[in-house]
């Protein structure tokens, strides 16, 4: 089988892990992680309704409404009403999401949302699906 690259010349690759967090856990779980050498960037996406702390070199994401209701944080709200804390989504680095959101349709994927953000000299592409009963997240971007 042929090994498929994304932007960064690297094949495709399980990226990052995401854990979907309670507000109130967070500073738990943020001193834990980083007691264990993890070093989070603390973004706040306003437009999502999410807090994301992310350690892009590390592979964890840690991810909490802003607040309750938040429009936009309801993929991780109901996650957490429906599981509690856990593991939210696989982050897979791919060359081409749209293409790989193809190849996942292929197998039943149900897509549940979309992402690009792009400037400061750089470009990502998110989509977050179900497939196979498995909460995936496809990523191609031109960060290393």
């Amino acid at each position: 089988m042929a090994e498929s690259k994304n932007e960064s010349g690297r094949g495709t690759s399980v990226h990052h892990v995401v854990f979907a967090v309670p507000p109130e856990q967070l500073p738990e779980a943020v001193q834990l992680f980083s007691e264990l050498g993890f070093r989070f960037q603390d973004i706040e996406l306003e437009d999502v309704g999410l807090r994301v702390l992310l350690d892009w070199d590390g592979g964890l994401e840690l991810v909490t409404p802003l607040s309750p209701g938040a429009d936009g944080a309801d993929g991780v709200t109901q996650f957490l009403q429906r599981n509690g804390p856990g593991v939210y989504s696989v982050v897979i680095r791919v060359g081409d999401a749209p293409g790989a959101e193809q190849v996942a349709k292929r197998y039943g994927a149900q897509t549940r949302f979309h992402q690009h953000r792009g400037g400061d000299g750089f470009e990502l592409d998110e989509i977050e699906l179900s497939v196979l009963g498995l909460p995936l997240t496809f990523l191609s971007t031109d960060l290393p």
